[in-house]
């Protein structure tokens, strides 16, 4: 009885005993917050694909030096487009008091094809029916047999109208009809053109629609300006940007980011899990256990993880008692029988010397 309640006091010391402090880091740090920086303003256009026609006014007002600069103009746009089968291909129209489809979009899928077939383009010099060539291109021109890709693939249908004059035929009502089909109209004006008409057929927000240079000799200065328009996408929203796990848009370009618990390779394309239980980046008390960019939190032996998952309780169990911990509990009770032997032997023998003494005072009484 004693020995059990000697172990049994040293157990109950032991777990009184005050917890050692526990190790606390700042909390974890939230994921970085990437600042995307801005774009070059001569990157060329990628990864946007459109369904492009080009229509063209070689009427009479247009003189020959001036429509060859309208032809270098197509050329430089040619140059900052994404241009291939499966991304932005190119058409082109040709138009006065006719129309000419010069080249459909199913025809050169290369920069170089394009650049040449343009420098073949000749003037057609009469009238400036720019409501029959938008007819046109609605009609003929996009549509699959032409090459332009099914409604399912939501490719962006755009037109790009240059002209230097006043429309002879009824602009209005067939231009509402192209952008009610889902054709986006860009109206370029230059020289005389009429500002009010280049308004009726140019789509929704004007100000980003309708263009103006006073010469075709500065025509050029569009080319800057349609690239940042063609260029402003989510790339992110493509599935093209590689990013293994976070894409983060930046206009025409993007930058890729981690989950948090990981971090960007040199690659800046894939992430690799951090050790979440490097000091500092967890908040256990006592044991951290990394998983993968992730962590769990444990307790020493002798305590057990509290509800909260992160702080540890001393636990008053005699399995979580360590070896040293019970070999000093046996080596009390060791003493404490030790003693109590001791002390039941002198209480025996006191009890026979009372005896003894209480017989002798008896017999003194006798005689």
């Amino acid at each position: 009885m004693g020995r059990a309640l000697g172990i049994l006091g040293c157990c109950l010391a032991l777990a009184l005993l005050p917890l050692p402090a526990a190790p606390r880091g700042p909390a974890l740090r939230p994921r970085r917050q990437l600042r995307p920086g801005g774009r070059s303003a001569d990157t060329a256009c990628k990864n946007r694909p459109l369904d492009l026609v080009f229509i063209v006014d070689s009427s009479r007002s247009v003189r020959p030096e001036e429509f060859e600069k309208v032809k270098i103009f197509l050329s430089e746009m040619i140059d900052t487009l994404d241009v291939g089968e499966r991304t932005t291909r190119v058409a082109v129209m040709n138009y006065a008091s006719t129309v000419k489809v010069e080249f459909p979009l199913r025809t050169y899928f290369d920069k170089a094809s394009l650049k040449e077939a343009v420098s073949r383009i000749e003037p057609l010099s009469a009238g400036t029916m720019t409501g029959l060539a938008i007819q046109t291109a609605m009609e003929e021109v996009f549509t699959e047999e032409m090459g332009t890709r099914p409604a399912t693939f939501n490719i962006p249908k755009v037109v790009i109208v240059v002209t230097d004059g006043r429309p002879q035929d009824q602009v209005q009502d067939v231009a509402a009809s192209a952008r009610t089909a889902g054709i986006e109209i860009y109206a370029v004006g230059v020289d005389r053109a009429d500002m009010q008409s280049l308004r009726m057929m140019a789509s929704e927000p004007l100000d980003e629609h309708v263009f103006y240079v006073e010469t075709y000799g500065v025509i050029e200065k569009l080319t800057s300006r349609f690239r940042e328009t063609f260029c402003a996408v989510n790339v992110c929203a493509l599935g093209t940007h590689g990013c293994q796990q976070v894409c983060v848009s930046n206009g025409a370009s993007h930058l890729c980011d981690c989950y948090e618990g990981y971090t960007l390779n040199p690659d800046k394309t894939t992430c690799s899990a951090m050790d979440m239980c490097a000091p500092g980046r967890h908040d256990c008390a006592q044991v951290c256990l990394s998983n993968d960019g992730s962590y769990s939190c444990g307790c020493y032996e002798g305590y057990t993880l509290n509800p909260d998952k992160k702080t540890c309780s001393g636990a008053i169990t005699s399995s979580l008692v360590t070896t040293e911990e019970s070999c000093k509990c046996e080596a009390i009770a060791a003493l404490q029988d030790s003693v109590t032997s001791g002390l039941e032997a002198l209480s025996r023998k006191l009890e026979e010397v009372s005896e003894k003494l209480q017989a002798y005072q008896d017999r003194q009484q006798i005689v």
